[in-house]
């Protein structure tokens, strides 16, 4: 049945109507009708973000910590230019966003008004689809294929522009209904019998978790794969999330990405197993394949496009990856017998000496030896902060040359306690941190962010403040770009550090803290961390703790 309604009306009840309970935004002069409309509901919470990459960033973080769809605006051209750095993360991590961005009147665009650009042609590169409204009536048929799509796995944002002719608009809508694609695919069971003999055959199998484990939350299927292979787990080279409990005996860490080392760390398998990820995704050159020549892989994702697109696939599953082992797992129970439950329970013993709890049992000895140094060895802060952590923290990862230390001390223990950096886009966890805690009521958060990175969204501690949210910033604070330091040396031979240094001024963020109404403390004793972290996370209200940490290149 039909009803009459505005453009702007009929565009936040259909977000409504689709789940969405937030709407991020920064709004203009295009984007008054909106927020007109928007501040007579009850049922969507307008946050305000002071710049748009941040806004874009929050809504990022809401959709990942949470796994539903979100919805955030920008202004015209200049808002999605400044948003397109966070919506390349938004499309790396696959978050159901859809964006939308005021646009000026149809008609009005021919006279190339300021602020007036080819929005959708901008967005295109950077999202699953992209369109513009030229009728009020299509309003509801674009929201509602908008949302599909957004939803449809793999997931990620889409696009919508609205000129102004047609958020102030009215005609007689058809709202029409939701749709979801379930995301519950599974091979026929024959593929997965032939999956299992092959699993079963392999001396040495290793497997690599991604993104989807954990936005699938099939941590219980993948370990109890393990357990009955006896398999090594390592999280893809990307940890963008808790992809496997990390205290597990199988659990080995991280794979770094470092093509030598991942080529040395895998030779030691006969099968890789790749499970719902970019399992061996790098970042900078190195002559050396990170691939062992000869090694097989089979994979099981609900992505087309990463099955086979580097290396050559043996098996070659697309679906869903908790549904998938769901229905492998009794398959390799059956098949495998007494022989095979000897032979595993043999290679976890092996793997219960070097794995990611006995590594982190060494290097905590290790990194305690720092103790007192100062300024503070970011290795030794990462291992006190790990320790006064929340149980049922979240922790949203930023921390550049921090971040190993971080993984190697930071167990998981939920598939939503991590929101990592995911893209190499920095700038996600000052907002990002904002969004989680949006998605995730009642759960602490802590953004653990280096400096430089910080510094590229530090306007979103007025949101923090704001809405009061229960977020803890440690700011890890070296007055330097230090992973171009130490890249410089490593592939350059060079210690030339032109444009690395951030001491002249230095970098007060304390006072940019309570100058946004975020109370906040500098620590640089070590013998501090722990409270000042306690403290900070169980205030129930934004605080920043900003580390002085070593550079490394004192």
């Amino acid at each position: 049945m039909k009803r009459r309604s505005s453009g702007r009306d009929a565009f936040l009840s259909l977000l409504a109507d689709e789940g969405v309970d937030h709407l991020f935004g920064n709004p203009g002069t295009t984007e008054l009708a909106i927020m007109e409309a928007v501040g007579k509901r009850g049922d969507i919470r307008f946050v305000l973000g002071l710049q748009e990459s941040s806004v874009v960033a929050m809504a990022d973080g809401f959709a990942r910590a949470s796994g539903r769809l979100t919805a955030c605006n920008v202004h015209v051209a200049p808002g999605l230019g400044n948003a397109m750095g966070s919506l390349f993360s938004a499309r790396f991590c696959r978050s159901p966003i859809i964006l939308t961005a005021g646009q000026q009147e149809q008609g009005h665009g021919l006279m190339e008004p300021l602020l007036y650009g080819p929005l959708v042609a901008m967005a295109q590169p950077l999202v699953k689809w992209a369109i513009e409204v030229t009728r009020v009536e299509d309003l509801p048929r674009i929201l509602r294929r908008a949302a599909k799509v957004a939803t449809a796995p793999p997931a990620g944002p889409v696009f919508i522009s609205l000129p102004g002719d047609i958020l102030d608009g009215e005609a007689e809508l058809d709202f029409g209904r939701s749709t979801r694609v379930e995301p519950t695919d599974r091979p026929a069971d024959a593929s997965i019998e032939r999956l299992a003999r092959r699993l079963l055959q392999a001396q040495r199998p290793v497997i690599v978790v991604g993104n989807e484990v954990s936005r699938y939350e099939a941590w219980a299927e993948c370990a109890a794969m393990a357990e009955i292979l006896g398999a090594a787990v390592y999280q893809q080279t990307v940890p963008d999330a808790a992809h496997f409990p990390s205290e597990h005996r199988a659990f080995m860490g991280m794979l770094p990405r470092n093509q030598p080392k991942v080529r040395e760390m895998l030779s030691a398998h006969d099968l890789l197993v790749s499970l719902g990820g970019d399992s061996l995704r790098m970042s900078v050159y190195n002559p050396t394949d990170p691939l062992p020549e000869g090694l097989p892989i089979v994979q099981i994702t609900e992505a087309d496009w990463e099955i086979g697109k580097n290396y050559p696939v043996e098996i070659a599953l697309r679906a869903n990856v908790r549904e998938t082992l769901a229905v492998l797992v009794p398959c390799l129970h059956r098949l495998g017998g007494a022989a095979q439950d000897a032979a595993a329970r043999a290679r976890l013993n092996d793997l219960e000496k070097r794995n990611w709890s006995a590594r982190r049992a060494r290097l905590s000895a290790e990194y305690d030896q720092r103790a007192a140094d100062r300024p503070i060895d970011p290795r030794y802060l990462m291992r006190r902060l790990a320790t006064a952590l929340p149980a049922n923290a979240v922790v949203v990862e930023e921390a550049l040359t921090a971040a190993g230390p971080l993984f190697d001390m930071l167990p998981y223990r939920d598939p939503r306690c991590l929101v990592g950096l995911a893209s190499g886009g920095i700038g996600f966890a000052v907002p990002g941190a904002i969004g989680a805690s949006l998605a995730l009521p009642g759960r602490p958060v802590v953004a653990v962010v280096a400096d430089g990175s910080a510094m590229y969204s530090i306007q979103a501690l007025w949101t923090a403040a704001n809405l009061k949210l229960p977020v803890t910033y440690a700011i890890l604070n070296n007055g330097s770009y230090r992973i171009l330091k130490e890249r410089m040396v490593a592939f350059r031979g060079a210690r030339t550090f032109t444009g690395m240094e951030l001491r002249e001024p230095p970098i007060d963020f304390k006072a940019m803290a309570e100058a946004m109404g975020v109370q906040a403390a500098t620590i640089s004793d070590p013998r501090e961390i722990e409270s000042a972290v306690r403290d900070a996370t169980g205030a129930g209200a934004p605080r920043l703790l900003e580390f002085i940490v070593a550079s490394g290149f004192e």
